[in-house]
């Protein structure tokens, strides 16, 4: 177990690194957007002095890397500053909008994982069947497509026939039943959009083992094909799975963007969006870090699971 410490150890390490470079091309970008950004919030009708005044009370007037140490400093101790538009806390804002975007990730998970790798054994063993054929078209299909695109069609088929609501409304009050069912549409537009990957390679890595030596002896001794590739194929295919899995997680936390603006859903990627619109720098900020945090770490936890199911990389000799 001493190198899964090793290994995690320099994980964390190069994870640390990654999250600063991000850090500071984010803020980078930011500074780099043209026009300023006290103008831009005040007006076209602002004084000179009403600017300089503005610009002081934001700390604009304050060098670029002063600005950004002050900024990651203040990241790291779970402060990101005051946002220009609402004039809150930013740890405010993104506190409610981070709960919703986990919930989603975690509801299109629920759905998504459970229905990939049955598809994915399914389609293994019944290869080069009409099932098998079927469910490769139908991924690649759903893959091809855009999220958006997927969303708009499921809002022309279920939500135009009244089915599910073409608006996910959810607040501090909604029931938990009632949030399944509003945010439905979101939660299966992901699904379909992150299946594709995990199915695929479900079917790959299993279908790569069927010809291994001790899968003949197994199927020479009599056992059934299922039994086969559940007790004998499954365990020893986990590590590209366990991958392939957290990084379709980390896609549905820092992939729902476009999902959430289409289903108006008030999470991390439509509080992101509207920032944008409003010049609200700081909270691009703070949204753009917590999503790269979010996929660092669930790289880190792929890395480490995968390695845990693979004994061979444990015990190297």
């Amino acid at each position: 177990m001493s190198l899964v410490w090793t290994m995690v150890a320099k994980r964390l390490g190069l994870g640390l690194l990654t999250l600063v470079i991000i850090s500071l091309i984010i803020f980078s970008a930011t500074e780099m957007l043209p026009g300023d950004l006290a103008k831009a919030i005040l007006g076209q009708s602002a004084t000179e002095e009403t600017v300089a005044a503005f610009r002081r009370e934001l700390g604009l007037d304050l060098p670029a890397h002063t600005r950004y140490l002050n900024w990651l400093l203040g990241a790291l101790q779970g402060d990101f500053g005051t946002s220009f538009a609402s004039r809150r806390p930013i740890s405010e804002l993104i506190g409610m909008r981070l709960g919703n975007t986990l919930a989603l990730a975690l509801y299109a998970a629920a759905i998504a994982v459970p229905l990939s790798l049955a598809l994915g054994i399914l389609a293994a063993l019944f290869r080069n069947t009409v099932f098998d054929r079927s469910t490769n078209a139908f991924a690649l299909t759903s893959i091809s497509f855009p999220e958006f695109f997927v969303a708009y069609i499921l809002i022309f088929v279920l939500a135009q026939s009244g089915v599910f609501p073409s608006m996910a409304r959810i607040d501090a009050t909604t029931s938990f039943g009632d949030y399944l069912y509003r945010a439905f549409l979101p939660a299966l537009t992901l699904t379909l959009v992150v299946t594709a990957h995990m199915m695929r390679m479900t079917r790959a890595a299993i279908i790569n083992l069927l010809a291994s030596p001790y899968i003949e002896m197994a199927r020479l001794k009599g056992m059934k094909p299922m039994r086969v590739i559940l007790i004998h194929a499954l365990p020893n295919a986990l590590a590209p799975i366990i991958t392939v899995v957290a990084l379709n997680l980390a896609y549905l936390i820092t992939g729902v963007v476009l999902v959430e603006v289409v289903f108006v859903y008030p999470g991390l990627g439509q509080l992101m969006v509207d920032s944008v619109s409003k010049r609200d720098i700081p909270v691009v900020q703070a949204v753009s870090l917590i999503f790269a945090t979010a996929y660092v770490l669930l790289n880190l936890l792929a890395d480490v699971l995968s390695t845990l199911s693979n004994p061979r990389l444990i015990h190297r000799k």
